[in-house]
């Protein structure tokens, strides 16, 4: 996959997506969540049963596909409809099998801001 810019927004759909779908209906779900599909984010998109991935991003002149399928395991994604808001950072974590569920953040008072604990 090709790298993802720090600054760059990262959407993540939590709901069950049909991966047959093409990058036309792709972006016509994007924009029923009042996204633009042109803005410079990726949208990260997972299967029913959390083996396949799949991130749409515009690149200068087109939308671009990126598509993993899993061969055992599956990602550690919750399912309900929306959408959660990532860095890049979180999405290479995701894709290399971080569960964030079992995560709990704490702030931390002396460097004001949240760490694993």
């Amino acid at each position: 996959m090709r790298s993802v810019s720090e600054q760059a927004p990262v959407f993540v759909f939590t709901g069950v997506m049909d991966m047959r779908m093409g990058v036309d209906r792709l972006a016509e779900t994007i924009r029923t969540f009042q996204l633009k599909p042109t803005d410079g984010s990726y949208y990260v998109f997972f299967s029913r049963q959390r083996n396949r991935v799949r991130i749409f991003y515009w690149e200068a002149d087109g939308y671009a596909l990126w598509t993993k399928r899993l061969e055992a395991g599956a990602y550690r994604v919750e399912k309900r409809d929306g959408v959660e808001r990532l860095t890049a950072v979180d999405l290479y974590a995701l894709l290399s099998g971080t569960d964030f569920s079992r995560l709990r953040l704490k702030k931390s008072v002396e460097q004001g801001l949240y760490s694993a604990g």
